[in-house]
């Protein structure tokens, strides 16, 4: 049974023009997941390939709007990739991108 138990934040970069100059904002909004393991076999598959997959949290899918960012415990991380299972998402999630922190 699915038990969304942590409350997470998803973000998305939004644009707007003011005085003809583009402003980047990010966006939050909050919902509830479940947080689940990295498997082993994904941790390495990215690690191959310079990702450091950190967290997996499962989401409701129509929670889900192709966000870029996830913020759990004041921490943002970037979303690596999304697994749909009918219902729900799997977001993996990495504070890394490559070489960068």
């Amino acid at each position: 049974m699915f038990e969304p138990e942590y409350s997470i934040e998803l973000g998305n970069v939004t644009e707007t023009t003011v005085y003809g100059e583009v402003i980047q904002t990010m966006v939050w909004r909050t919902i509830f997941a479940t947080k689940k393991s990295i498997r082993s076999s994904e941790f390495y598959d990215a690690k191959n390939v310079g990702l450091k997959p950190e967290l997996t949290f499962e989401v409701y899918s129509f929670d889900f709007n192709n966000d870029e960012k996830l913020r759990y415990n004041n921490k943002e991380y970037s979303i690596l990739r999304t697994f749909e299972k009918g219902e729900k998402t799997e977001l993996t999630v990495s504070s890394q991108i490559g070489g960068e922190v």
